[in-house]
């Protein structure tokens, strides 16, 4: 049992257990996960750092909402069945969560421990959490109550149509996801990498949901094969949930971005992830890469195209045209890609892509940047200096984000989007401008991460049950205005109510 009269001075002074992990060296010659796992000592150490605060803020700092501080207690109790149990009453996919989820700007973030130490590590305990139900084969089979009678179509197999799909399941109603690949789910197998996030940990999640009775069909692109009308007027589906994400690249639209070897991060890592380009010729998806990749961007794709192109054998280099304090990567993504020799040329912008005879790119022209002073919002913005350098390169891989998959509104007059192409939702219940259809995920935002995905499919299913149930009473507040934005983070956090 856990120590109850530990004090929280105590608690707060405890160092931090951190994940073991691969040695650099070696995991650059693998595709093996990096980070090895808590111990069961090690995860009730961890867990007992928690200082059980009167108003935990780590709670509204999740997305999904869990009850971070009692499954932590059960964790230290050694109880971790009872924690995973306790976890999945919020979050369908702790095990992915765990692994891929920004908690260092979200619940760790807001943990009071992190005020005077390092926070306590609640995403490692969720993905110890979720890796012990796993390994010892819990039940993770929810009770569905008697059909309702009704049909739910969710487009799109990624974090928020699972999402979406689950909690429509558990209230009783058909449900169906249609997904334009051949396989499920969405960015978390074509655009993080398996080192990061494994892939028998995605299909064990897809395969509970068919086990719950939920059915899929695979290769078909809602928009081109059927459209919102037909799901809802030939195919008999009550209501559609919108989950086509955001698989538009963004470009710089600077001379020279169209030579041959430039890739943007979704086919780079679509084509080695999903269509195994890491295994030719044993499989028959060839990519053409040379030996000094130039990547463009800091986010976290642009970590994970840095580190897949590392373990391709070949040099690569980041340029930003920021400072590494503004990087937008998750800490430990950023630590670990620095682990494993990679380059980085910070404050540098490109501004030029030289091609050779053969229109093949060589080399990149970059401006040398500086940093503004803090604006209102604290961001510093990167400024000119007139000063210019030239690499060597002959790949080049664009990871700016993208934006949102337009097939579906330009089919759909009535489905009001903004001038980048994001559906445009009443902020309190995700539904869109055409009646009986919802949207979340990237579809509504444009790219964000796989937890807020989930959070706003989790807001969607509630009013997506009261809808179908006729117990929807909403007023709906839908923007008009062509610039405004997509749903923010206090929008996913809407209780509904006016």
């Amino acid at each position: 049992m856990a120590d109850d009269k530990k004090t929280s001075k105590e608690r707060m002074k405890k160092p931090r257990n951190h994940l073991p992990l691969q040695e650099a060296a070696a995991r650059i010659g693998n595709w093996d996960e990096v980070p090895l796992g808590y111990t069961l000592a090690q995860a009730m150490d961890e867990a007992s750092r928690c200082i059980h605060c009167k108003k935990p803020e780590c709670i509204g700092g999740c997305p999904v909402g869990i009850d971070i501080p009692a499954f932590l207690k059960l964790v230290e109790e050694g109880d971790v069945a009872s924690a995973a149990r306790k976890i999945r009453e919020k979050n369908f996919l702790p095990a992915a969560c765990g692994r891929v989820c920004p908690q260092d700007k979200q619940c760790e973030a807001v943990c009071i421990v992190g005020k005077k130490n390092d926070p306590v590590g609640i995403g490692n305990l969720e993905r110890f959490v979720a890796d012990y139900e796993r390994a010892h084969k819990l039940d993770r089979l929810p009770q569905i109550p008697a059909p309702t009678g009704k049909k739910v179509a969710i487009i799109g197999a990624g974090p928020a149509g699972l999402t979406c799909a689950y909690e429509l399941r558990i209230k009783g109603h058909d449900v169906t996801v249609f997904e334009a690949f051949h396989r499920g789910g969405g960015v978390m197998v074509y655009g993080i990498p398996r080192f990061r996030l494994p892939l028998e940990i995605i299909d064990e999640d897809l395969q509970l949901l068919v086990d719950m009775g939920v059915k899929f069909y695979y290769n078909m692109i809602i928009g081109k094969i059927l459209t919102l009308d037909e799901l809802l007027e030939k195919e008999g589906f009550d209501a559609v949930f919108i989950a086509s994400g955001a698989g538009l690249p963004k470009m710089l639209g600077i001379k020279g971005e169209n030579l041959n070897g430039i890739y943007s991060a979704n086919e780079y890592l679509t084509r080695i992830y999903l269509m195994h380009a890491n295994h030719f010729p044993k499989f028959p998806t060839p990519l053409y890469q040379g030996k000094r990749v130039a990547v463009i961007g800091a986010g976290n794709t642009a970590m994970d195209v840095l580190r897949t192109g590392k373990r391709m054998g070949v040099k690569v280099t980041c340029y930003y045209r920021r400072s590494r304090d503004e990087a937008p990567a998750r800490t430990e993504e950023l630590e670990h890609a620095e682990q494993e020799f990679i380059d980085f040329k910070w404050l540098s912008n490109p501004v030029e892509f030289i091609g050779d005879e053969n229109n093949f790119v060589k080399a990149i022209k970059c401006e040398v940047m500086k940093l503004s002073e803090p604006d209102e919002s604290g961001r510093r913005k990167p400024m000119s200096t007139g000063e210019f350098f030239v690499d060597e390169i002959d790949t080049v891989v664009f990871s700016l984000g993208c934006d949102v998959n337009p097939i579906i509104p330009s089919v759909t007059p009535d489905l009001r989007i903004n001038k980048w192409g994001i559906i445009m939702v009443d902020h309190a219940t995700c539904h869109t401008s055409k009646k009986g259809v919802f949207a979340g995920g990237d579809a509504i935002t444009g790219g964000s991460t796989v937890i807020l995905a989930m959070g706003q499919a989790k807001n969607a299913a509630k009013h997506m049950h009261e809808y179908l149930m006729g117990e929807f009473k909403y007023e709906l507040d839908i923007p008009t205005d062509p610039n405004a934005s997509g749903v923010t983070w206090e929008g996913r956090f809407a209780k509904g109510k006016r």
